[in-house]
């Protein structure tokens, strides 16, 4: 039976931030080609045109907890494949805020530049896809929003013209290659026993399936998803990418791959069959990953590469809930609220590098509080919160899946966790404490530096507002 034109338009209608961010990037692509180089600022603004569109839709449409389309089971899906719940709804103004966070911190690079549109069409892409992978409960959709979030990425990361860039580029393709294979594997493998490719018929068809089975499929699923957000095993493209691309770049697939692909793993995990210790499994990823990226991270001298260790450490935190999203209705909130304030955060930081283009190494930093005191206290920000100062948003984030990881069993691995933040303190201050020595810092960026205030405002903004973003996290349930 067909769908009626009223329901088709219905179904559209609630896909408005995603319609919004294609239909954006096509324009911005068009005008793009079409106009001189000093007049690529017209792709610029309408790219943000189409984010402020998408935002204030997905604003609108975010679900109320009254209509019962947050939890119970009664979430909304259009199409049969992508939920309207709570979930999508956070996961839409995350990604399309970080977006918007990355064109505003890399105006000052991208300005005139051959390559300034298409930057901006793969930024609204990658958004784009970020947003399916956390929406999607059926695998074939999963599949196709890894190749929509993961495309984007590549190219971005071999924009610019240099060896590194160059290098890292192929690293991120060949990794991410590697893992769209095993992705679909794994999809192939558990729609095969569960007879179904939607997430309602492998709840129900994998539960007396063979556990070895749905063991190689889910794990084979899992691997792409952990290539997207940048976890052990599948992180190594992560330092090389953030290190050799642009500053925009960099920013970009370090944070909102990760929203898509975790809420992706929690929705994929919480329909998994018991018969297997999942909780403990990804527990194990989420420890492994945190302690080898911090201790990487001390190595480090590069700001670039230690921000790119820093980034894979966090997917260690935020795989905390993912392990007990089954275990607790506290998981899905407290994943929400980390990736929010990790957003915020991990662009801020990103932000002072853009703002002082010259800066390569943490000693080229020094002289910044000095010169700089207001940029000084963006970076100071940034980095106490990434550690988990209150009253930071990450704090906020910490607390939350440390206390949904104790509820859920996991109190090995809050210790393990909490180990690792004490850990992560050294190499964070130690780049404060290189903006407080003397010396002479880099020239500054004018829109970075607005953007890494603006970010700041941000960090202290979600730290502060606990109780509005717990609010409007709801109560945890996937629908």
């Amino acid at each position: 039976m067909e769908p009626s034109p009223m329901v088709m338009d219905q179904s559209l209608l609630a896909l408005l931030p995603e319609l919004s961010l294609l239909a954006g990037a096509v324009a911005t692509l068009l005008a793009g080609s079409f106009l001189p180089r000093q007049r690529q600022w017209v792709a610029r603004l309408i790219a943000v045109a189409a984010l402020l569109t998408a935002a204030v839709s997905a604003a609108l449409a975010f679900p109320s907890h009254q209509d019962g389309r947050s939890g119970g089971g009664d979430a909304e899906t259009v199409f049969g494949a992508f939920v309207l719940d709570t979930a999508t709804g956070v996961s839409r103004l995350v990604v399309v805020a970080a977006v918007l966070l990355v064109i505003g911190l890399g105006v000052d690079e991208l300005a005139g530049t051959a390559r300034e549109s298409e930057t901006y069409t793969l930024l609204l892409l990658g958004g784009l896809g970020a947003i399916v992978l956390a929406a999607t409960d059926d695998l074939l959709v999963l599949a196709v929003a890894f190749l929509l979030a993961s495309i984007p990425v590549y190219a971005l990361v071999g924009m610019v013209r240099s060896p590194g860039a160059a290098e890292a580029a192929l690293k991120t393709y060949l990794l991410g290659a590697l893992s769209g294979i095993f992705l679909l594997l794994g999809a192939t493998v558990l729609s095969g026993i569960a007879g179904g490719t939607a997430y309602v018929d492998l709840a129900t068809g994998l539960a007396g399936a063979p556990a070895a089975a749905v063991a190689v499929g889910a794990l084979a699923v899992l691997a792409g998803l952990l290539f997207e957000a940048g976890g052990v095993p599948l992180h190594q493209w992560v330092p090389d990418a953030t290190q050799g691309a642009g500053t925009a770049a960099a920013a970009f697939l370090t944070t909102v791959p990760k929203v898509g692909a975790l809420v992706a793993a929690a929705r994929l995990v919480d329909v998994l069959p018991g018969a297997l210790s999942w909780p403990l499994l990804v527990g194990l990823l989420a420890a492994a990953t945190m302690t080898l990226a911090n201790l990487a991270a001390l190595a480090q001298t590069d700001a670039r590469r230690l921000l790119g260790w820093s980034t894979v450490s966090q997917v260690g935190y935020l795989l905390m809930p993912v392990a007990v999203v089954a275990s607790t209705s506290a998981a899905i909130p407290a994943l929400l609220v980390y990736l929010a304030g990790y957003a915020v955060t991990n662009l801020t930081a990103f932000a002072v590098l853009a703002a002082v283009p010259g800066a390569r190494s943490l000693t080229d930093f020094r002289g910044l509080a000095r010169q700089r005191p207001w940029l000084a206290a963006a970076l100071g920000i940034s980095l106490l919160s990434l550690v988990g100062t209150p009253p930071t948003a990450v704090f906020l984030g910490k607390l939350t899946v440390f206390t949904a990881a104790w509820d859920g069993g996991l109190a090995w691995l809050v210790v393990v966790a909490a180990l690792n933040t004490l850990v992560s303190l050294f190499y964070y201050l130690r780049w404060l404490v290189e903006a407080f020595r003397p010396g002479e810092p880099a020239p500054t960026a004018g829109w970075a530096h607005g953007a890494a205030l603006a970010g700041a405002l941000g960090v202290l903004a979600v730290g502060l507002g606990a109780g509005l973003v717990t609010a409007l996290t709801g109560d945890g349930t996937l629908g």
